[in-house]
């Protein structure tokens, strides 16, 4: 019987999730639902130096807010809880215990000062310092010292650390799904702590039992991760488990292209790098989010998902379940991913033109005092004659002002363009043509405007060019005839005399 599909994402509650564990998050969520498995959040939290205040919690609401929410973690307990790891701390030592019982791991007890000396002598002589297997006997540990001589030391409380014996002359054939074939020579590899005096396990170790105690099948995690996966290979052998599948996604690179895109590049580059706004506790400092800067959670979703992955096919835009239906880990690149926020706004731009005209209204009303009155159905007539040309809802007004309230100066070029001798006698007798007309629809003023036009033999710029202007202040907007129908008779009229009492 095959095994359920359980992934985790495990992220550190040190600051605000990057995008790129954003990314990761998406992909785990991805497999989990193709495969009809769990997605399982669990919050790595053994290195309490580094915890900052909030942190949790904004990585449970990003997730919420991008809709790729976790099956199982903190809040929803499937079973195999506590999802926090120092509220799991209790378990670890006897795996420890285990290790040093089965000769795979030792207590070491030199201290700082000594390892020190130890790099720096090694550095002095060109060379580089690891704990591993060609000095481990030369330290002070429980294979260079008796049984006595340990527990004696144990018994004293000297504070020590557990690590891991890294094998010797050993070649590892290991497997990686995006990686494909991966070969080690463990001589190069160092005798990693995972263990501590104080009772707290390292990341290595906390996160090797806690997979193998939440039964996840698949590892998928950052390539920075991926100089690791010997010893995490070798700790499921020493634990005789077996292990899960790993994948280890590509670097989210800098627009450059050159190194990894970092916290700091959001502000250099001029876009957020995490999903919702951030405020450092410790320092004030202010972090951009997409959710604030008027990003749709959507289109970013379908964003992160083309960082590192392609479907195979042509098409790009790809709603939720549709990236769960073509997702797969096969089709993951080894190489980084250039973040281009140009295509971030293109994909902005398509999501806006397939949301309803209503929703689009209902957000550009809230977020504009002088829309607060306005009645709704209106500002949604308005929404969709101006979407098209815009990427976020804060372009609305912009573009839209002139719908709401009457321009009060006028685009000193277009004037220049638009208002000519001749022209307020033009206006004038557009005038005449407008007043009569009974029923005032675009169409209607269409058609009585250009019959008046082409019977008159004036040319259209002379007419539409001043009518634009006095209507929205410059030369831009939609269908003018729908402009003059939006804002009504009244309102037209007005606007016109005003211009003529300028020129």
């Amino acid at each position: 019987m095959t095994k359920k599909v359980r992934v985790r994402f495990a992220p550190s509650p040190t600051g605000p999730l990057h995008i790129g564990g954003v990314r990761t998050a998406l992909f785990n969520y991805l497999f989990a639902k193709k495969h009809g498995g769990d997605f399982v959040l669990r919050i790595e939290d053994t290195d309490q130096n580094r915890f900052v205040e909030g942190a949790e919690q904004y990585i449970i609401e990003a997730l919420e807010w991008c809709g790729i929410p976790f099956d199982e973690g903190i809040g929803k307990d499937g079973g195999f809880g506590p999802y926090r790891q120092s509220e799991r701390k209790h378990l670890y030592k006897q795996y420890a215990d285990f290790l040093i019982d089965k000769g795979h791991a030792y207590y070491a007890f030199d201290t700082a000062e000594t390892l020190d000396a130890h790099r720096k002598d090694h550095e002095a002589k060109g060379k580089t310092f690891i704990y591993n297997w060609h000095n481990r006997l030369k330290l002070t540990n429980s294979l260079s010292l008796s049984a006595e001589e340990v527990s004696a030391k144990l018994n004293a409380g000297e504070p020590y650390v557990i690590r891991y014996k890294s094998p010797q002359d050993e070649t590892l054939h290991l497997k990686d799904i995006v990686r494909g074939d991966v070969e080690i020579d463990t001589n190069i590899l160092d005798d990693k702590v995972l263990y501590k005096s104080d009772g707290m396990p390292t990341y290595h170790l906390a996160n090797i039992v806690d997979d193998h105690l939440m039964e996840i099948t698949h590892v998928i995690r950052g390539e920075e991760w991926l100089p690791s996966l010997a010893l995490h290979y070798l700790l499921y052998r020493s634990f005789e488990w077996e292990a899960p599948q790993f994948a280890h996604l590509p670097l989210i690179l800098k627009p450059t292209g050159k190194g990894k895109l970092g916290k700091r590049d959001g502000a250099k580059f001029g876009f957020p790098v995490f999903p919702l706004e951030w405020k450092d506790p410790k320092t004030g400092e202010l972090f951009a989010g997409f959710r604030e800067d008027g990003y749709f959670e959507d289109a970013l979703v379908n964003f992160l998902a083309f960082l590192g992955w392609n479907p195979g096919t042509e098409q790009e835009i790809f709603s939720l379940h549709e990236l769960i239906e073509a997702f797969d880990l096969e089709r993951i690149n080894k190489a980084g991913a250039r973040f281009d926020n140009d295509k971030m706004k293109w994909f902005n731009q398509q999501y806006m033109q397939q949301k309803t005209d209503r929703i689009l209204a209902v957000d550009f009303q809230q977020s504009r005092e002088e829309l607060k009155d306005i009645d709704i159905n209106y500002i949604e007539m308005v929404v969709g004659l101006i979407k098209e040309r815009a990427t976020f809802v804060s372009d609305f007004w912009n573009l839209s002002h002139y719908f709401f309230v009457a321009p009060q100066e006028y685009d000193a070029k277009a004037s220049k363009k638009a208002f000519k001798e001749g022209t307020a006698d033009i206006l004038k007798q557009l005038l005449d043509i407008i007043k009569p007309i009974g029923d005032f629809t675009a169409t209607n003023l269409q058609t009585d405007i250009k019959a008046w036009i082409t019977n008159n033999e004036i040319g259209f710029g002379k007419v539409m060019q001043p009518l634009r202007l006095s209507l929205v202040g410059a030369l831009q907007g939609p269908d003018v005839f729908e402009i003059m129908f939006m804002i009504g008779k009244q309102e037209t009229i007005k606007r016109i005399q005003k211009v003529m009492e300028r020129l």
